[in-house]
């Protein structure tokens, strides 16, 4: 699950990066790459931190705030 959720993630950033550089060579328009940044931007904020989450300490349930 780890490696689909890094592979995932690493899409959907690509979909944030190369329709920008594809619009700064005048390849595409910009409705296109809001669009497809957008997409991105949401895709990798639901799965990054499916893999990246780090485990808590022992004590942190411990701990009274």
């Amino acid at each position: 699950m780890q490696n689909i959720a890094q592979l995932i993630s690493f899409l959907t950033l690509s979909f944030v990066v190369v329709p920008c550089l594809l619009h700064f060579v005048g390849a595409i328009g910009l409705d296109a790459v809001k669009w497809t940044a957008l997409a991105g931007t949401i895709g990798w904020f639901i799965s990054t931190p499916m893999w990246m989450s780090r485990e808590l300490p022992v004590d942190a349930t411990e701990v009274e705030i």
